[in-house]
């Protein structure tokens, strides 16, 4: 059943809610690889893996995972399916004992020396109430339950949210492992940019419930860059080139998504490179396309 190119197919997939659209969504995660999926809050991130993993149905389209029709194949990829959510789901009251014992009646393939393993890995406590874990814990008894029944595909939503630096490194670094195994994929939505641009192969960005961007990371980095320069420069370059421009008291500095066509045409410029976060917030100032910033602020993920 490894025939399949790519982890996840999502093909015109729409859901619609008052006030909010996924609207016509496209991009693949090729098997072996890990996509970052990025976004502000509230840009349809958790409604397409909510739609992937069919806890809400879409409206049209098509997702396929692991191959396989993620409705009519739904019992057959969950088995092969692991997911990470940014809030831990299992209750307060029971224990990591508890979990090894609940989710080996759930997956065929649940290995309780696996499980262990992490359990030791982690240094989590087998008999302490969940509800005493810190969050950091309850994060690596998530992703060790998740990663115990030799899933194929992980699905994560905001997994490395709020933990601390120390934790979200040692996490990556699991992550990194798990893909070792050329059948394992990933799709990992964060905030964190920087986390992804040290792990990911690829990236999509979604806002406003679409897809802006979505390629490899290296060729999403190189192709965009930030045109700076005085504001007198500035007014000479042509809008349809920019993605958005960040005005400041001291001059301007600009996006473009061709970097080398923009190095050509506007070759007395400085265009340096930039950040899976700089990328971020220019699209999403994109309808603006003009917006003010202090000149010495450094861009915050929105």
């Amino acid at each position: 059943m490894n025939d399949y190119i790519n982890a996840i197919e999502i093909k015109g997939v729409t859901k619609k809610y008052d006030g909010f659209t996924l609207d016509n969504i496209s991009f693949d995660v090729p098997r072996g690889s890990i996509m970052g999926f990025i976004g502000q809050n509230g840009a349809g991130k958790t409604t397409t893996i909510r739609s992937i993993l069919n806890i809400i149905p879409i409206n049209s389209g098509e997702i396929r995972l692991l191959g396989m029709d993620h409705i009519k194949q739904e019992m057959e990829i969950k088995e092969r399916l692991a997911v990470v959510f940014d809030e831990l789901p299992f209750h307060d009251l029971f224990t990591a004992r508890d979990m090894g014992r609940i989710f080996k009646g759930l997956y065929e393939k649940w290995d309780d020396t696996v499980y262990q393993g992490y359990l030791d890995r982690f240094q989590l406590p087998q008999k302490k109430k969940i509800g005493q874990f810190s969050k950091g814990m309850k994060m690596k008894l998530q992703i060790a339950c998740a990663l115990s029944h030799h899933a194929e595909l992980l699905v994560m939503d905001e997994a490395t949210t709020g933990l601390d630096p120390v934790v979200r490194s040692e996490i990556l670094d699991i992550f990194l492992e798990y893909l070792q195994d050329e059948n394992h994929s990933i799709l990992m939505s964060s905030h964190i940019t920087s986390d992804l641009e040290k792990i990911a192969d690829s990236v999509t960005f979604i806002d406003r419930g679409k897809i802006l961007v979505s390629g490899y990371k290296d060729d999403v980095l190189e192709n965009h860059g930030v045109i700076k320069c005085s504001k007198a420069d500035y007014k000479n370059i042509d809008r349809d080139d920019i993605i958005s421009a960040r005005l400041t008291d001291f001059g301007a500095e600009a996006m473009v998504s061709d970097r080398a066509a923009a190095a050509k045409k506007y070759s007395g410029l400085l265009i340096e490179p930039t950040t899976l976060e700089e990328i971020m917030v220019y699209y999403v100032h994109r309808n603006m396309k003009e917006w003010v910033g202090s000149a010495d602020s450094r861009i915050a993920s929105p």
